[in-house]
């Protein structure tokens, strides 16, 4: 059986305090922007789907160590998913502990159409400093990105620049890297640059402002494949143009 395509969706934000309302503005957020969509399910134990009839005051009890469980639409054929984690200030940019919304979903038609609406509920919904919506897999690529030795090579085996590791970043702000959909808060925005209208032109006619200030900016118009040569012409022109994006200049 050929596995379905899958779209990974990841913001980063300030951390969850006590009686912190993101957790439900991220669930609200996401049903919001993809009509239909009810993410009234927890994941039990071994997979097993246990209904929520009550489950906004079930999500705030559920609020521990600075995320929140995985809940689901319930449909095992077509599943959506998403979960909250804190983020070690060890290992996060700033030495700021961050709280991380992580999200999946089928990539198809309708998601494809309203994936930005998706990242932009989510990400202002989690009052996020960056985040991003990209093919599952693309961590695998990124990862090679990462500079994890002071003489290591300039260039990833795609060609791409190399990046700082999270926590060698000094700003929560700045974002890690380049994904398909990226979602810059207006602090992100300032901090690389954008926009700039003499230089911004190609990214500013797949972008949209968000109500707090901030951006959804499409790298490219379908979903970024690494193999694609358009597509790596893509990232390479936007981290060229975006050099603080992972810390390669400083802010």
């Amino acid at each position: 059986m050929t596995q379905r395509k899958a779209l990974t969706l990841i913001v980063y934000a300030p951390a969850l305090v006590e009686n912190d309302g993101r957790a439900l503005a991220v669930i609200h957020g996401m049903e919001h922007a993809f009509p239909g969509l009810r993410l009234d399910w927890e994941v039990g134990e071994r997979g097993r789907l246990i209904p929520l009839p009550q489950r906004d005051a079930w999500l705030v009890q559920r609020i521990d160590e600075g995320g929140f469980p995985l809940v689901c639409n319930g449909d095992e054929r077509y599943p959506v998913t998403v979960s909250g984690r804190g983020s070690s200030a060890l290992l996060s940019p700033g030495a700021q502990p961050q709280f991380e919304v992580h999200a999946k979903l089928p990539l198809d038609e309708p998601v494809m159409a309203a994936a930005a609406a998706l990242l932009e509920g989510v990400a202002e919904g989690a009052h996020a400093f960056w985040g991003h919506a990209s093919p599952y897999g693309y961590g695998s690529e990124v990862s090679r990105q990462f500079r994890r030795t002071p003489h290591g090579p300039e260039l990833s085996p795609r060609g791409l620049p190399m990046l700082h590791l999270p926590e060698k970043l000094s700003a929560p702000e700045t974002p890690w890297f380049l994904g398909w959909l990226n979602y810059w808060s207006a602090p992100a925005a300032r901090l690389i640059g954008f926009p700039d209208s003499a230089r911004d032109a190609e990214w500013l006619s797949r972008a949209t402002r968000t109500a707090s200030g901030g951006w959804v900016v499409r790298l490219t118009d379908a979903p970024l494949d690494y193999d694609n040569p358009e597509h790596l012409d893509a990232l390479k022109r936007a981290y060229e143009r975006f050099p603080k994006i992972g810390g390669r200049s400083s802010p």
